[in-house]
Order: structure tokens, then sequence, then C-alpha cells
């Protein structure tokens, strides 16, 4: 097989100081992608900044033969989201990838969550995608190539205990994901999401013994490929940790019909509702409404 590279390409990875954005900025650098090194340098509940964990990962990149510039604008605001694509255009003059990685967490049962705690998590996770992404998007059109993987989380896909906060902004990552799929695929855009398991700083304390086996660094590789010319796939997500890669997709069972429905209908007909035999997977919502009108014809049909 043909060694997959990126010589020629420009990377933006958002919260590359370390952990995962770290070793998926290394991964890219060497093999051949120029990239902007995105971090604040805040702690891991996003106060604070510090711009030595951005510039010492462009260190390395360097030290390593690579190319890479530091960059610590903030992905929480429109004009931050700006400033850190015209930062590549300005240092390489192009943006073929945009890797959303940067993250923060403010766990808190939902009964009290606050607004304080609720906002900056949605703010950095799910608008910071929107703010890097759209200004790279019209770059990405005019040139008719770009690859921007997102970064959910189980905690979307699956939920979990503590992180209403977390978990909304995530799923929210996986619609985006959807969509621009769609938006992007004349413009051979390809956009994919990630919901990786790995020793970070935010995984670290919660993990136990088995966080040692959970190394960042095998999940770059699947981040690398779809972020390459060679990847095939979009609108997808994959479960990445330890080595082992996975989909998650969004499945819809037959259900059940009735034009005249009624509340007692829902509840006698739960389980068939609920049955997932010979579910199938739709592409588009355009998919799940041709599904739909195809059983109305049948029924008027019989």
């Amino acid at each position: 097989m043909t060694e997959i590279g990126f010589d020629g390409r420009v990377a933006i990875v958002t919260g590359a100081g370390g952990g995962l954005g770290r070793q998926h900025a290394l991964l890219m650098a060497s093999r051949g992608a120029r990239v902007v090194v995105n971090d604040v340098g805040g702690s891991v509940h996003g106060e604070g900044a510090d711009r030595g964990p951005a510039q010492r990962v462009a260190d390395e990149i360097a030290q390593a033969g690579g190319e890479a510039v530091p960059d610590t604008n903030s992905v929480a605001t429109a004009e931050g989201g700006k400033a850190i694509v015209d930062h590549a255009l300005e240092a390489f003059g192009q943006v073929d990838i945009v890797v959303n990685n940067a993250g923060i967490l403010r766990d808190k049962t939902f009964h009290n969550l606050t607004p304080e705690l609720l906002e900056p998590v949605l703010d950095v996770h799910l608008k910071g995608a929107f703010y890097v992404t759209q200004p790279a998007w019209v770059k990405m059109r005019e040139q008719g190539y770009g690859r921007v993987i997102n970064t959910t989380s189980q905690s979307g896909v699956l939920g979990n205990f503590g992180q209403a906060n977390y978990g909304a902004a995530k799923m929210g990552l996986v619609g985006l994901t959807r969509v621009l799929a769609l938006e992007g695929a004349k413009y051979n855009i390809k956009v994919n999401a990630i919901a990786p398991l790995a020793r970070t700083r935010m995984t670290e304390d919660l993990m136990g013994d088995a966080v040692e086996k959970l190394r960042p660094e095998l999940v770059s590789p699947v981040v690398a490929w779809l972020a390459s010319q060679e990847c095939s796939v979009s609108g997808e997500v994959f479960t990445v940790a330890a080595g082992r890669v996975a989909r998650f997709f969004v499945g819809m069972t037959k259900g059940y019909f009735n034009p005249d429905l009624t509340v007692e209908d829902v509840a006698d007909h739960l389980s068939e509702i609920r049955d997932e035999t010979g579910y199938s997977v739709p592409a588009s919502a355009g998919e799940e409404t041709a599904f739909l009108f195809e059983m109305m014809s049948r029924f008027n049909a019989g």
C-alpha cells in the first residue's frame, strides 16, 4: 500500500497543545503537513491562558524537520475562529484540513447546572467547531478540496452521568458533521467525526488502571486517514480507543404505520415500534422521508 502523506497540505488542529490534539498535529506533520498548532493554553475547565503549550508543540514539529506555527486564538468566538484561519493563510497560503479538537469540561449533574457551567462548554465544543470551520469552509469550496474532522464523544452519542452540557455539545457536533458532509459533497470536502477514548487531561482521573492502555497516539491514525486525500467516506462517526476502530451510526426500525394513529396505538404497538429487526440506516433526512412515503403508498395500495 502507498504510504499516506500530506505533502502540500495545510492543517489546523485546535486544542493541539497536549493530549489528542498534540498527537494529531505531530503525526500529520511527520507525514508532510504544515500545521497550525492552536491552543489557548488554558486549564481543563477553560480558565487562564498560556502560549507555552502551542509553542512547545510547534517547536517539537520544527525540531523533527516539519513546519508549524503556534496559535493562541480562542475557538469560542467568531473573531477567534476567523483569526485562526487567517493565521493559516498568512503562514502557509491555504487551508486544507481542520481538526476540531479543542475542549473543556465543566461537569455537574443536571439539576445543579448553571449558565456558567453550560455556556462555555457549548462555546468551545459546538460553537468553536462552527467558528473555525466556517471561514476555512469558504476556502475549501473555492479550491474544491477539504477535510474536516470533528471530535464528538461517547457522552454525546450514548450519554454519561453528569455531562448534560458536554453531551449536548458533542451530539450537536454529530448533526454538524452530517449536514456539512451533504453540503460539501460536490466540492470534494469530506467531513467526519471521531468519538475517542484516550488518556488526556480530561480523562486521566476517570478511568483507573485502564487509562494506561488508552494512549492518545492510537487515536491519531484514524484522524490522519480521515484528513487525507485517500479518505473515501463522509458524514460518518468512528469510535476509537486503544487500537480499536468501529463505526457509530443512526439506525431506524421498520416501525408501525397507521394514518389514523392514536395514543392507544402507540401503547399497543410499542414493541413493534422498537423492534430492531430489519433496521435501516438512512443516509439523510430525505431518505427517511422517502421511506415514509413508501409506507404510505403501500398502505393506500393495500
